[in-house]
């Protein structure tokens, strides 16, 4: 057979038709691979417009090929970027974001790295704006008042660093409640003077269980170097006092840290502040109800005698170290808040000095004779001196009281009635010195 060789000028003969096979046939499944052929056609495009649509979305965040980083990376980058250009100056408010236990008294803003330029402290409740101050040398800033108990308030704080870069710091927070706090008067006052006997006396709102952690963070000292050390009357009754009577002339400084100190389950403390006051002349005056007498001395020298008329055999007056408390140039004696009934209710009693809680006072007397004076005792059981109604002229009750400073001592013998109670009035004076001490929680 004649073999065929084929080319491009040459080209292969159509095959020979045979009579079992049609001319174009092909095979059944030829219709089914070209419809497979279209479909993968389609899906090859889509994928292509998906990833067109992608390359121009990624062109969204940036030339990820000019920078040489995908997005994420591009973002760090700038990121990276604006905190190494961010202020030095940085904040800190004492009060923390969402706190609510907050300070009512040490609420503040300081910056390190810069000045501060404003801060604006708001009570969100009202959208009063609390006053305070910039500290010269723009570090701080405090509040000029004390803040409510169980308030919320807003701060926004502003600084700039040496570059004039700014920053700033804002919180929310609530100061703590009435109900979860706890607060101690106490006497004396700051900057006053008092007498040798007086007492640094706190009276807490509520009671206090922690009494070691409590006083500790009460502190009272003495330019006269005298130990000083707290007694404890019940649990919300503090005070402090030396072995004797404070020296005269001495200056006496309490601090008072008592800002977030637990005064017991669920109570803290929110006081901080220091306090001082002066010791005047020592003054100790003895009243002895034998001679119906009181014997005046200042400095240890004695400077006046004056006839008294204490209380009455049915009503004794107490024995004992007793202080000045309060003073009234005129008070009302009601006999019915001290147990007496309606035997008496005196509206105007003259030159009345306090010396008990229960009513024991030291006052001028313008309704007895002048013949019970330095004779008889005739009273409830307080100490009267001969006066004027409406406290007028030169009298012995006069006399007494302009003398006399809070905290001053008078001292009660001789009479028939019991010595007074240490925690009745300020008179811990009473109590030896080894009782007062075992008294102490520190």
């Amino acid at each position: 057979m004649e073999q065929l060789v084929t080319s491009p000028d040459n080209p292969a003969p159509a095959p020979s038709r045979t009579p079992h096979l049609p001319l174009h046939t092909e095979p059944r499944d030829s219709a089914a691979s070209r419809r497979g052929s279209r479909r993968m056609r389609r899906a090859l495009a889509v994928t292509a417009l998906f990833a067109a649509g992608a390359l121009s979305l990624s062109a969204c965040g940036g030339d990820a090929e000019a920078g040489g980083h995908d997005g994420k990376n591009g973002q760090a980058g700038a990121d990276a970027a604006a905190a190494k250009d961010a202020s030095d100056a940085k904040i800190q408010v004492s009060s923390k974001d969402g706190a609510t236990d907050a300070s009512i008294n040490d609420t503040g803003v300081k910056v390190t790295g810069g000045k501060l330029t404003d801060v604006k402290l708001t009570a969100v409740d009202t959208g009063k704006d609390v006053t305070g101050a910039i500290s010269p040398d723009g570090s701080s800033w405090k509040p000029s008042e004390q803040l409510d108990r169980g308030a919320k308030y807003k701060i926004v704080a502003n600084a700039k660093d040496a570059k004039g870069r700014p920053a700033t710091e804002n919180a929310t927070f609530t100061t703590v409640s009435s109900a979860h706090s706890f607060i101690g008067s106490f006497t004396p006052d700051n900057g006053k003077t008092v007498g040798v006997g007086m007492p640094v006396s706190f009276n807490f709102d509520k009671s206090i269980t922690n009494r070691k952690d409590v006083q500790s963070h009460i502190t009272v000292t003495s330019s006269s170097g005298q130990q000083v050390v707290g007694h404890w009357f019940g649990d919300r009754r503090l005070d402090f006092r030396p072995q004797d009577y404070w020296k005269a002339g001495s200056k006496v400084t309490m601090k008072i840290d008592l800002d977030g100190v637990k005064g017991g389950p669920g109570i803290t403390g929110v006081q901080s502040k220091t306090v001082s006051f002066t010791i005047g002349r020592s003054q100790v005056s003895t009243v002895d109800m034998d001679t119906q007498t009181m014997t005046v001395k200042r400095d240890g020298q004695v400077i006046k005698t004056i006839p008294i008329s204490g209380g009455s055999p049915e009503h004794p007056t107490y024995n004992g170290q007793m202080v000045i408390s309060e003073k009234f140039e005129q008070t009302r004696m009601d006999g019915s808040t001290v147990g007496f009934g309606g035997e008496y209710d005196i509206k105007d009693v003259p030159h009345a000095m306090r010396l008990s809680s229960s009513g024991t006072f030291i006052h001028g007397n313008y309704w007895g004779s002048s013949s019970i004076f330095g004779r008889t005792g005739t009273s409830h059981g307080c100490v009267g001196l001969e006066d004027n109604k409406g406290g007028g002229g030169d009298t012995p009750a006069k006399w007494f009281y302009n003398q006399s400073l809070i905290g001053d001592v008078v001292i009660v013998k001789n009479s028939k009635d019991k010595v007074i109670q240490p925690d009745n009035g300020l008179n811990g004076w009473n109590l030896s010195w080894s009782q007062w001490t075992a008294g102490s929680a520190s």
